[in-house]
């Protein structure tokens, strides 16, 4: 982050495809644009959201709407008591992540468990406790084209009885992977079983911002914590996360507001209320940006065919989200050493080992192999960032 945050200020041209930034879509900001103007004009609106603060559970007009939303779309049998808002998805799992790891009572250490990885670094020091994750190695699915794809390994994970939840990200920040309606219901019942939290962190999918490209049905019971986000729809910087979750763990997370920063922002609820009562998030979410990134997706992934072409080298099937993931079988250098390199040229993406928390086998070379790719930025930027990529990666083989 700090590399990312110093490249923001550069002076020379430096290519972005390392950050989570959402897309530039003229279409969604014109909305949001709208909707400040229409604030601004009414009445008190502007006033009371900025100087007056939320409860510590997030604002009720806006916990209302979303609960009446996933209720006539889904059937969720929920209220507003069941929704939390956050200053963000970071400050969403810190919570959640300390809530159910730790020592309890005198008891084993309980431990968050993974059950596919790679996953979503900024999960990685979220834990007040040293090493709260535990993790499963993937099976590794080759597909046609030098495409491939993760999937959970049943056989291998291993909930005992010190894990205190269970978390997976649909879609999956790194990969883009989506896991299957059959593989949540899997994970379902073995959370069930030892009567555990399945958390499930939704910021890219849905029912909002929706950048999933295969149809999935999306779940939630009591056992479930449902984690969104406002950030993918192109309002990263108003920090709004959003919590799902039984009435208990509800309260839980409105007590460390309460300690960590007294309330959630008022900005993005007030911002978008109407627009989850008159379902336009929804609208926006099918209509332009779903659709937005899976071109941007397919092009990107064109891209990386053609400049890579010869070299050993598989992307993982993008499902989703805003990044490609690039696997690059028997790298001669890590790719921490490829980041540096490509750091000198101005390109910056993020290098894959950073997203393994919690494996026992830190040896394993695949992670080190791999990195991440944004392709949310402009067309022109990413095919320029591809192109300095494939140049490093080429070098690194012809020189081993």
């Amino acid at each position: 982050m700090d590399d990312l945050g110093s490249a923001d200020q550069s002076d020379s041209r430096v290519i972005m495809l390392g950050g989570g930034n959402p897309g530039r879509i003229d279409e969604v900001e014109n909305y949001f644009r709208q909707l400040m103007t229409d604030l601004l004009a009414d009445g008190n609106v502007f006033e009371d959201m900025v100087a007056k603060y939320d409860s510590p559970i997030g604002n009720p007009e806006f916990r209302g709407a979303l609960a009446q939303l996933l209720v006539k779309k889904y059937g969720w049998p929920i209220s507003e008591k069941n929704i939390a808002i956050t200053n963000g998805s970071q400050s969403s799992f810190f919570v959640l992540f300390n809530l159910f790891s730790g020592k309890f009572g005198g008891q084993k250490t309980k431990k968050i468990l993974l059950p596919l990885i790679p996953e979503y670094v900024g999960y990685a020091d979220a834990g007040l406790g040293k090493e709260i994750f535990v993790a499963n190695l993937p099976k590794i699915e080759r597909l046609e084209n030098q495409m491939f794809k993760y999937r959970v390994d049943f056989d291998q994970l291993d909930v005992s009885n010190n894990i205190g939840a269970m978390c997976v990200s649909r879609p999956t920040n790194p990969t883009g992977n989506v896991l299957t309606n059959g593989e949540i219901e899997k994970l379902r019942k073995l959370c069930e079983r030892i009567n555990i939290p399945l958390i499930l962190d939704c910021a890219y999918g849905t029912p909002f911002p929706n950048i999933i490209f295969n149809d999935v049905k999306p779940y939630w019971d009591e056992n479930a914590v449902v984690c969104m986000s406002l950030s993918k729809l192109g309002l990263a910087g108003i920090r709004t996360g959003i919590v799902v979750a039984n009435e208990s763990i509800i309260r839980r997370i409105s007590s460390a507001n309460a300690i960590l920063s007294l309330a959630p922002g008022s900005f993005g609820p007030t911002l978008m209320t109407k627009s989850l009562a008159n379902e336009k998030i929804i609208q926006l979410s099918d209509a332009y940006i779903r659709p937005f990134y899976k071109a941007k997706a397919l092009s990107a992934v064109a891209t990386l065919h053609n400049k890579l072409a010869g070299l050993p080298y598989h992307i993982h099937e993008p499902e989703g989200a805003i990044f490609l993931w690039l696997w690059l079988e028997g790298l001669p250098i890590t790719s921490q050493c490829l980041y540096q390199r490509l750091k000198t040229r101005g390109v910056y993406v993020i290098p894959g080992e950073n997203f393994f928390p919690g494996i026992a086998d830190s040896t394993w070379r695949h992670q080190q192999e791999c990195i991440r790719i944004s392709y949310a930025t402009d067309d022109k930027t990413v095919s320029d960032g591809i192109a300095i990529i494939a140049e490093e990666v080429h070098r690194a083989y012809k020189d081993r």
